[in-house]
Parts: structure tokens; C-alpha cells; sequence
């Protein structure tokens, strides 16, 4: 059964409700800082406390004459406080607070793509170890190459997962910065103390340096990675989309009791979950680009980053959310046909083994180009013919002069490709003592 993507815990983290209550609690913080140093009375602290509030369709009533959102947001709270509002957003620019609010949210946003790339990686455990030892084809350039088994390609998205989880946590890292240190970075009417308390209550890290914002290659950091998760995501789903097809139909999507696949075929059953995550990873690659670009700004700031941030960065913590919880339902409820696996691994007719008779055939002192032309001769015939490799090998009489009947039938066993698969999921964590599933 395929779960209902449901927004709210994402899109409250990029809701312009908190935002505005990111801005709000940035003010107040900065205030108590004043108050600490004596800049802001007690009496006059406690009043803002109580006294301020988020009245977002204020702000946009003000907003709509003003054309500045931080000013809307600042007016709305001068005409709740009053006198008491010349203690706000003293020595303060506007990025101050809104680079500092936004590092909060990327944070929380961070820590949800995490928890759901840790709920994927679990899955990925549970169904690669499903299938351990469930045998199928190996495809490179598409065409069948040699033995694998299912389990090993879930533990390699396992570990890419593992990876990604790794690349977030150290995106978040990067990003959990807040400044307070005025117009163009210079502390020249805030304290450094004030920022340094905002950050420790934030549970940001103070920027060692900051012009007028925080430098954007820590946002490109966290766009990109956000972008390669999107891309791990795009090349699983892609393998679901390709093992689903007709003519290999190895693997299908979860397909729920009423669904309809097409409009106009009854019998279609598409993989269309993996078809659209495919098409999103497009749209955060691109997202992530734009964010490359507003690295470059004149001087100590201008807005050409702002416009695009207020888009990419929310619409790609969304999309990729989005993606992950998608993609645990696809995996959680796929449907995999073994024995469909095993059909198709013998559509060659045995010429898969080719590379393991040739090995056997160097083993007795056979040159490597004589023994390659040996083995090919037959696999092509087994191709053009339709008939079975093996057959053909123990008849032919130079591949008999050096191995027996026995040697040859050996070169033809699934599990000689396989026998190392216990020891892959050990060396990637799902077996034994060889890794960490953390």
C-alpha cells in the first residue's frame, strides 16, 4: 500500500508563519543580549516579550506600501510595542536577520531529509538482505553480462544512502551559521557578544566572518548535496523503471487495489512513482545551480541571490522530501519476481559464463587470444543459433582438448559468481562485524 505524501512537516519549516516567527525570536534574542550589556532596560525587555507578536496579514497590508518585508515586519511590531520598539533591531541590517532565520530553517530542513534518508537506508537493509540471495543477470550497456544477485544491488543504494546521509549531515554542519554583525560585517554598532549569545540560544555557530550576509558558497554546499540525493534517488528509481520493463519485468511498483495506470490501456501498470521522481531530480539540479551562481555578489552584498533563494532553496528541501518518502514506498512495496529473474538469466543460453571458461581455459596454459577466440566462436553461435552454450562447448573438440566434461559443466554454475556476496554485505555492514548500519 503506497502512503499519502502529506507536506506538513516540511512545509511548516518553510511556512512564512515561521519564518516570521524565526525573525521575531531573532529580535528578542537580540534584545536580552542588549539587556545583558545594559543597553535595554528589564522593565522594557519584558514588555516587548509580551507585547510582540506575528500578525502576518499586518505585514503584508504594510508590506504592500513599503515594498520591504523586514520593514513590514519590524512596522508591524513597532505598532504592538510602541515606545518600546527603539530597542528593537538596534545596529541591525536587514540579513542580520533573515540569514540567521533562514539558517534555522535549512537546519530543520537538514535534519528531516536526514531522518527520512535513515528510514530509506533501513528499508534498503531489510529488503537487501530479502534478497541476499535471490540470483539474477547483471546489465552493463544493458546487455547481460555475468551473475549477480538482487540483494547486492539494494546494498550498493544502501550504502550510496549511507553516503548521502553523511553528505547531509555535513551539508547542515556547514550551514549552521547565524551572523549579527551589522550593515557590511564590520560590528561597527553590535557588540560580537550580541551575536554570539543569538547563535548559542539558536543553536547556531557565530560566522567567523561575514560581510553583509553569510557567504553563499555554504548555501551552494547545502544545494548541491540536497542535488546529489535527488541524483541517488533519480539512478534507483531508474533501475525500478528499467527492471519494470515488458521485456524484462523483473520488478514492479506497488500497484494499490482501484489504481489506474492508463487512460486509455486497462492493462497498463506503470512505474510511475519512479517516473516522476526521475523527472524532480531535474528540477533540484537546476535549483542547485542557482544557487552556484549567487556565490558571486558585488562587493559586500546585493539581491540577485535573494530572489532566486526564496524559491530554490524551500522548493528543493520540499522536492527532496518529497522524493525520499516517494521512493520508501516504492522499495517498501515492491513486487520482485525471481523466478522471472532466473528466465531472463538464461535468455542467453549460458554464453553469461563466457568470461569463467575463458579464465578455466588460460588456467591450462591456453593464450589468452586463442582462448578468446575459442569461447566467442561458441557464444556467438549460441546468440545467432538459439542454442544452449553448454551443449556446444562440450562438442566442441579444442575446448576438449584441455578441459573434461566436469571442468566445463563447473564453468556453467550461477554460484560461482555469487559465493562472495556474504562477504560484500559484510564489508558494506548488513552481515557480521564488517560495517556499521548506523
Amino acid at each position: 500500500m503506497i502512503e499519502r505524501y502529506t507536506l506538513p512537516r516540511m512545509g511548516r519549516i518553510w511556512s512564512e508563519e515561521n519564518k516570521f516567527e524565526k525573525w521575531l525570536r531573532i529580535e528578542i534574542l537580540v534584545c536580552e543580549a542588549y539587556s545583558q550589556l545594559g543597553m535595554v532596560p528589564p522593565d522594557a525587555l519584558e514588555r516587548i516579550r509580551s507585547k510582540a507578536k506575528v500578525d502576518i496579514k499586518r505585514i503584508k497590508e504594510i508590506e504592500a506600501t513599503v515594498k520591504h518585508d523586514l520593514i513590514s515586519f519590524l512596522t508591524s511590531i513597532e505598532e504592538l510595542i510602541g515606545e518600546d520598539s527603539r530597542y528593537i533591531h538596534m545596529g541591525l541590517t536587514s540579513a542580520d536577520v533573515v540569514d540567521t532565520a533562514l539558517s534555522c530553517q535549512m537546519v530543520e530542513a537538514a535534519e528531516l531529509i536526514i531522518e527520512g534518508l535513515s528510514s530509506l537506508k533501513d528499508i534498503l537493509a531489510e529488503k537487501a538482505l530479502l534478497y541476499k540471495d535471490t540470483v539474477m543477470i547483471g546489465r552493463t550497456h544493458g546487455v547481460h553480462a555475468e551473475p549477480i544477485t538482487f540483494g547486492l544491488k539494494l546494498a550498493l543504494w544502501y550504502e550510496e544512502t549511507k553516503r548521502n546521509i553523511r553528505r547531509m549531515e555535513d551539508a547542515k554542519d556547514c550551514i549552521s551559521y547565524g551572523k549579527i554583525s551589522g550593515a557590511v560585517g564590520n560590528y561597527a554598532h553590535v557588540d560580537p557578544f550580541v551575536e554570539r549569545y543569538v547563535c548559542e540560544k539558536l543553536g547556531l555557530k557565530p560566522a567567523p566572518i561575514s560581510s553583509q550576509i553569510i557567504p553563499r558558497d555554504s548555501h551552494a554546499q547545502f544545494m548541491t548535496t540536497l542535488a546529489i540525493v535527488a541524483s541517488s534517488l533519480e539512478k534507483f528509481a531508474t533501475e525500478v523503471r528499467n527492471l519494470a520493463r515488458t521485456d524484462i519485468w523483473e520488478v514492479e511498483e506497488p500497484f494499490g487495489k482501484g489504481q489506474k495506470g492508463s487512460s486509455a490501456m486497462p492493462h497498463k501498470r506503470n512505474p510511475e512513482i519512479s517516473e516522476r521522481i526521475c523527472g524532480l531530480a531535474r528540477i533540484v539540479r537546476a535549483n542547485a545551480l542557482a544557487s552556484l551562481e549567487a556565490i558571486s555578489l558585488w562587493h559586500e552584498r546585493d539581491l540577485s541571490n535573494s530572489s532566486t533563494e526564496r524559491v530554490v532553496i524551500p522548493d528543493s528541501c520540499i522536492l527532496v522530501d518529497y522524493m525520499i518518502n516517494m521512493f520508501k514506498n516504492v522499495i517498501a512495496g515492491l513486487v520482485v519476481y525471481p523466478d522471472r529473474m532466473r528466465r531472463n538469466m538464461d535468455r542467453t543460453r549460458g554464453a553469461i559464463y563466457s568470461q569463467r571458461l575463458l579464465l578455466a581455459l588460460l588456467d591450462k596454459g591456453v593464450g589468452r587470444g586463442k582462448a578468446y577466440e575459442m569461447v566467442q566462436r561458441n557464444a556467438l553461435r549460441a546468440h545467432d543459433e538459439e542454442v544452449d552454450m553448454l551443449g556446444l562447448v562440450l562438442s566442441d573438440p579444442d575446448i576438449r582438448s584441455y578441459l573434461s566434461e566436469e571442468e566445463i559443466r563447473g564453468c556453467f554454475d550461477p554460484g560461482y559468481y555469487t559465493r562472495r556476496v556474504d562477504e560484500i554485505f559484510e564489508r558494506v555492514g548488513l552481515l557480521g562485524k564488517g560495517g556499521d548500519r548506523g
